[in-house]
């Protein structure tokens, strides 16, 4: 027994009575929340949270909890707490709707977004976020995607050169490449340029501060004593303070992160004083912060509230482009590597557009096929798998399909008491065979030319699919990475032919890390080669 276990196990034990004592304290001053049906705890100080966190793949166990405990249920979390768990489509459409006014982000939720990037957009609730979301949105408006997708398309051109060199000294005109690297360059030259005026040249090979940051991300799995840590913060904010290596990675970034924001904000300052391209800057997300730090506008920020706006936009464009702009493009050319002839009709759709670059609204409303993919890919593989919120005050969540509780009571809706903590499974949702059909699991981009049947067309997100969310709160740079992904997708594939080096019978495994990655199986860390070679 190592030296370190015994201390520690005392630790999460007088932790563990501390909230049994604070839960029955609290128990008779508040409205108690339905007694629900659910999975039995595997450990009593950390219930099924370990599980959870080390499942490679836990949207199918919830699938299967849902069919046999109903489509709301609960499972029990560290230290005696419980989570809603919502599959029930009525539920989530509440759910979302009251998702500013009601479910809120977790205390420890906050307190880890306020220490990284500040007190912007992601951390604010209630009347605060209305506000910052409401000067932020003008730079997400479908005007201002149309003038960006340009930007979109030349980074995209810049890879290709690449790739092309690499091609041209290939003795068979073919050659292995590692995608993520690429995507994930992509990404943060586009936002870089579209959002704040600022070339990183990240396909060039330059480094940043900020790149330096991220690539540390791909290279940290979670160690144990992170995880734990990980768990204790939702009971427990303060011991986001512990020096992990995971924390010391997010502190590093934010010093990265609030460096880059101020040089931005200093040099459009100056550009706007100076006159120079007032109607660019303007238009830009600089610019719009700008003008709400001006004293007396209707939307006005403060100084802290527009460094982390900044902040706030680099997680949309940094972390989230590991989710749209590069997670999401991985894995549509993981899919259509598994499916040659779905590659194949896709460049069939996009050849008229060989000679010159197809509009914004060519690409939203004029190439349904390209469409059906990146939907499709969007259903099967959200970025973000599932989100926590937590009652700020007594709620009543209406259900579609009555459920049972463990006393034999047939219920129609469920009470929840403020604080307790409501999650909806967005992967296994957008997965269930319950909601999408028995070829739920399948990749079928033909099932966007059919109208949407059965329990999902119930849903109101984005084309019924939760990857964007819902609600006051639904992702605010959602065109902004369907144009991104389409337009780096139409030149990919118009220009070269994706396949798995060794068949297409390859393994795809999902890489347990920080931000959980595809992986080629056998690969050491997350890495997706594939050979490429030029389309003839």
């Amino acid at each position: 027994m190592s030296s370190t276990f015994v201390p520690g196990a005392v630790v999460l034990l007088v932790l563990w009575l501390c909230t049994k004592f604070l839960s029955s304290a609290r128990r008779g001053t508040r409205t108690k929340t339905t007694k629900l049906d659910g999975p039995p705890s595997k450990n009593r100080i950390m219930g099924l949270s370990r599980f959870i966190s080390q499942s490679l793949d836990i949207s199918v166990v919830y699938e299967e909890w849902a069919a046999r405990y109903g489509p709301v249920y609960e499972i029990p979390s560290a230290f005696g707490h419980k989570k809603i768990v919502l599959t029930d489509p009525m539920a989530l459409v509440h759910f979302y709707n009251s998702e500013r006014a009601v479910y809120v982000k977790t205390e420890s939720s906050r307190v880890f977004i306020a220490k990284i990037f500040g007190r912007g957009v992601l951390w604010a609730e209630g009347d605060m976020h209305k506000r910052q979301r409401k000067a932020l949105t003008p730079a997400f408006s479908n005007a201002a995607i149309r003038r960006l997708t340009a930007v979109f398309f030349d980074s995209t051109y810049k890879l290709k050169s690449f790739w092309d060199t690499t091609l041209e000294s290939s003795s068979d005109g073919s050659a292995i490449i590692e995608i993520e690297e690429w995507m994930n360059r992509i990404a943060l030259d586009s936002i870089g340029i579209a959002g704040f005026s600022h070339d990183f040249r990240y396909l060039d090979g330059q480094q940043s501060p900020v790149t330096r940051a991220f690539e540390a991300f791909q290279a940290v799995e979670v160690s144990f004593l992170s995880d734990l840590i990980f768990h204790l913060s939702s009971v427990f904010p303060f011991v986001l303070n512990t020096p992990t290596p995971r924390m010391q990675l997010f502190w590093a970034l934010r010093r990265s992160l609030n460096v880059i924001a101020e040089r931005l904000l200093a040099n459009a300052r100056r550009e706007k004083e100076g006159n120079v391209a007032e109607e660019l800057t303007d238009k830009s997300v600089i610019g719009l912060l700008l003008k709400a730090e001006a004293a007396g506008t209707e939307l006005c920020m403060t100084q802290e509230e527009v460094v982390a706006q900044v902040l706030s936009l680099y997680v949309m464009s940094d972390i989230r482009r590991k989710s749209f702009s590069q997670y999401i493009p991985q894995w549509a050319l993981i899919e259509l590597v598994k499916h040659p002839e779905m590659q194949d009709k896709l460049r069939k759709d996009l050849s008229r557009f060989s000679a010159v670059d197809p509009t914004w609204d060519q690409l939203i409303y004029e190439l349904p096929y390209l469409d059906a993919v990146v939907h499709e890919t969007l259903r099967l593989h959200p970025p973000v798998t599932e989100i926590l919120r937590e009652a700020a005050c007594e709620d009543v969540i209406p259900l579609g399909t009555p459920i049972v509780t463990p006393t034999g009571e047939t219920i129609s809706s469920v009470t929840v008491a403020k604080g307790s903590e409501v999650l909806a499974p967005i992967r296994c949702i957008n997965r269930s065979e319950a909601l999408w059909g028995p070829d739920a699991k399948e990749f079928k981009p033909e099932r966007w030319f059919e109208d949407i049947t059965g329990g999902a067309k119930e849903l109101q997100g984005h084309r019924h699919l939760l990857t964007f969310h819902d609600g006051p709160r639904t992702c605010l740079g959602k065109s902004f990475a369907l144009a991104e992904f389409k337009a780096a997708l139409s030149v990919l594939v118009r220009n070269f032919v994706f396949e798995f080096p060794d068949g297409p019978e390859t393994k795809i495994e999902n890489h347990l890390a920080i931000v959980p990655r595809p992986k080629v199986a056998g690969q050491n860390g997350a890495k997706v080669p594939l050979r490429v070679r030029r389309v003839e």
